[in-house]
């Protein structure tokens, strides 16, 4: 797929980090961009200098992701591209004891279903929608229909203590990706899907700097933390390269994440 101003992408997790960067991206080639965050103060400012369209949508409330796509496609047409980037996390022991007290706790079973509601329902709602839009529009000079790019995360495949309901959503996004893709092959679109490693976003630029180095250091190579950007790199490849399909790939430096 070409990318230029002839293209509509709705980039979920715009306002920050990844997303941002994504956005950035692909409107520096051309392409018209709607924002999905929660945060609409950073949304409506990255909004405004891309030229793009910024829609507060909570991923897991399917009224406003319906709301979100309308006032998207109003501004800016039939997006021909999605990039979920909405995720978060926690760190929560599955059991464990008090080291002071003894006491018994386990993990909150609330809080693992938000998890699996932001990460995976919400990832998998925004897909849904986004292709059944995707279907009304007649393929491209290349062929494809459309193209789909999900954030999952190298926990996916080695998460940590306390990563349980993070690894499971990040897994479930992986282990979707392939039957999403043959659902929509016969319509000519694409989905693939980019585990990260650690990447300097917002959730990591809170920590204290000697936090951080410990974290660059652990990379193989390059010994630091990846830079939004490439994250933005690898989406615009995915989405320009009309034979990467129904893949994760992992962008990590190499890393492998230990037990803790």
């Amino acid at each position: 797929m070409q990318l230029d101003s002839t293209i509509a992408a709705v980039i979920t997790g715009g306002a920050s980090g990844l997303g941002a960067a994504t956005a950035r991206r692909l409107a520096s080639r051309g392409v018209k961009v709607a924002l999905f965050d929660l945060n609409e103060e950073a949304g409506e400012a990255l909004a405004d200098e891309l030229g793009g369209v910024f829609c507060r949508v909570d991923v897991t409330d399917e009224e406003q992701v319906d709301a979100g796509f309308a006032k998207a496609r109003d501004a800016i047409g039939q997006e021909r591209v999605l990039v979920n980037c909405a995720g978060t996390g926690n760190a929560i022991k599955t059991a464990s004891r008090d080291k002071k007290t003894g006491e018994i706790r386990h993990f909150p079973i609330a809080n693992f279903n938000r998890i699996i509601q932001i990460n995976l329902v919400g990832t998998f709602s925004c897909i849904a929608k986004s292709a059944a839009g995707m279907l009304t529009l007649n393929p491209l000079e290349c062929g494809d229909r459309g193209a789909i790019v999900n954030t999952a995360s190298v926990a996916a495949q080695d998460g940590q203590m306390g990563q349980a309901a993070y690894a499971a959503s990040k897994a479930a996004v992986v282990g979707m990706t392939l039957p999403i893709a043959r659902d929509l092959m016969s319509e000519a679109i694409r989905v693939n899907t980019i585990m990260p490693g650690l990447f300097n976003t917002p959730l990591l630029q809170g920590l204290p700097d000697k936090v951080k180095e410990a974290l660059a250091a652990s990379v193989p190579w390059p010994k630091r933390l990846g830079d939004p950007d490439e994250y933005a790199q690898a989406a615009e490849f995915l989405i320009s390269s009309g034979y990467m399909n129904g893949e994760a790939i992992r962008l990590d430096g190499a890393i492998r994440m230990q037990p803790r």
